[in-house]
């Protein structure tokens, strides 16, 4: 069995995924996804444009200090202007100042740019891509070309882009990298062209695709069918307008489905805490419905396909999970079947026979909490909850005798705030009155409750709310709708998430709150010989239960 062909990987993140509207990346982020980049065995890092702006100018600077192993850094600029020498040049000086072993140039290959742009003729045009990599090449190991709109050229002006392609290829440049620019052009458009390019050019290819027609990771795949070596793109398809072709879903697809090595295997499982590292660096919520590694990408909600995957995983998924680092996810909801309870169960370490007949109770209880709005396939930890309580495991670690909330502003000029008074049986039974004031009633409770378990149970002290969402359930009750509150916690080791619905929003959230703690303390002492006893005054049972506990909003 001979060896899987090398496809190299160029990663653009650092200059064309900065070019999104919403990413800016400081130097220390550009650093650390350089590190990961090449730990991970990419080839190339772009890093930027020396002479678009200090911050990148610096980026070239620091990350010399790093000692990267395997991958080599690239400054980034243009063909020299149509009026000077290259040597004369300044964006081409400040490219050899950047001190990296590859300088990769953009230069025009549709004449349309070259007369509406540059506004030089087609053979002054020819004369500076010669001119610009014959420069280069002097003075750094290796000199990419990038052929700029080059599909769009070869579309309306065939010998003349050809004719650009040449000019690089003879100056000495070590690849031509084909750019569909403005992401127009579909897959077979792009691997005909790349078919005819490598019969007439004997200088090796590249792809550089932008997603304007939502098809950059296909029309990359397409252009290495057609004999490109190199790929270019972003992690996570960031860049301008639509974004680049996905890095990600590019190199899971070449690797596992074309034969193609990008990566050493053992660390394709490191790219899903790759594209998380960038969005948490971009500050952008991770999509949850990417390929390969959002958190959706193996998700199984209809009853029908849970049942299927516990027999064989492939009835319903087109690779194993682990291999790109992502896992299986069993979902709750209204089209749950017992065997999406059975794996819910497992998942949170419960051994339960799957003929238990709690469990048709336990999916007839889901069934209708989903009716009255509960949501689950968001909410894992107050399922989990839901769950213990059904089997009689869930300890009683508190119980609400009552609370209020006030909210005060005096005048218009004033912040409001809130104050919530919370009175609770204690699990040595003593009762407890305690009050905190908050930016906001939700807050205010939440500090007002650990107030009075933090002395019971020290570890709710690193617990936070790091997320919080409402969601209208009745559009056409106005402001007596229901409303669901999901709320995302953290301790700093974990994260959760629980779930309340109410037609008021201070109860929903009260709820959600409730769940959030009894969740970190069931966690925090699932290991406990205490013995296992059902909560008298659960949260949930109170979803049947309101006016046990008095509230009030004044």
């Amino acid at each position: 069995m001979g060896t899987a062909k090398k496809i190299q990987l160029y990663d653009t993140t650092l200059r064309d995924g900065c070019q999104s509207e919403d990413v800016s990346l400081t130097v220390d982020d550009k650093l650390s996804i350089a590190a990961r980049l090449d730990e991970l065995g990419f080839d190339y890092i772009e890093g930027g444009w020396p002479g678009s702006n200090e911050r990148d100018a610096a980026f070239f600077s620091e990350v010399k200090k790093l000692r990267l192993r395997h991958a080599r850094v690239a400054a980034f600029g243009s063909t020299r202007r149509g009026n000077l020498k290259a040597a004369q040049d300044r964006n081409l000086e400040l490219i050899l100042r950047a001190q990296t072993p590859v300088a990769t140039v953009v230069g025009k290959t549709w004449d349309l740019h070259v007369r509406e742009a540059l506004r030089i003729s087609n053979e002054q045009n020819l004369d500076v891509i010669h001119d610009t990599i014959a420069y280069l090449k002097k003075h750094v190991d290796e000199v990419i070309f990038d052929a700029e709109h080059f599909f769009d050229g070869a579309a309306a002006n065939r010998e003349f882009s050809l004719r650009c392609l040449s000019a690089a290829a003879d100056a000495g440049a070590d690849l031509i990298c084909l750019c569909d620019t403005n992401g127009g052009r579909l897959p077979f458009e792009i691997e005909e062209m790349v078919r005819l390019v490598r019969s007439s050019i004997s200088c090796p290819l590249g792809i550089h695709c932008h997603n304007d027609s939502d098809v950059a990771v296909a029309n990359t795949l397409a252009a290495v069918r057609a004999g490109a070596v190199q790929i270019q793109g972003t992690i996570n398809g960031l860049g301008e307008r639509c974004g680049n072709a996905n890095l990600i879903s590019a190199i899971a697809n070449l690797q596992l489905k074309m034969g193609y090595q990008c990566v050493p295997p053992a660390r394709l499982k490191a790219m899903r805490d790759l594209s998380t590292l960038v969005y948490e660096l971009a500050n952008i919520t991770p999509a949850p419905r990417q390929p390969y590694v959002g958190r959706s990408a193996f998700a199984h909600k209809g009853g029908l396909h849970v049942s299927a995957i516990q027999r064989n995983s492939r009835t319903y998924e087109h690779i194993d999970p682990a291999l790109v680092g992502n896992g299986r996810r069993v979902l709750l909801s209204e089209l749950a079947g017992q065997s999406n309870i059975v794996y819910k169960a497992r998942e949170f370490g419960l051994d339960i026979d799957p003929g238990d007949e709690r469990i048709a109770a336990l999916l007839a209880e889901l069934k209708r909490l989903e009716a009255e709005g509960y949501a689950f396939d968001g909410a894992d930890a107050s399922f989990e909850l839901v769950m213990l309580r059904a089997l009689g495991l869930e300890r009683e670690h508190f119980r609400l005798v009552s609370f209020r909330v006030f909210d005060d502003k005096w005048d218009e000029d004033q912040v409001p705030f809130s104050e919530a008074i919370v009175v609770i049986d204690g699990p040595d039974g003593r009762r407890s009155r305690n009050s905190a004031i908050g930016n906001g009633p939700v807050n205010a409770l939440d500090s007002a409750l650990r107030k009075a378990l933090v002395p019971y149970y020290p570890g709710l002290a690193a617990m936070h709310l790091s997320d919080y969402k409402v969601r209208v359930l009745d559009n056409g009750a106005g402001t007596a709708a229901r409303v669901r509150v999901l709320i995302e916690s953290s301790d700093g080791k974990r994260r959760w998430a629980t779930v309340g619905v109410s037609n008021n929003v201070i109860e929903a959230s009260w709820q959600a709150l409730v769940d959030s703690v009894e969740y970190k303390l069931h966690r925090d002492h699932a290991r406990s010989r205490l013995p296992a006893k059902a909560r008298r005054g659960s949260a949930h049972k109170s979803r049947e239960r309101t006016g046990r506990a008095r509230t009030a909003i004044e």
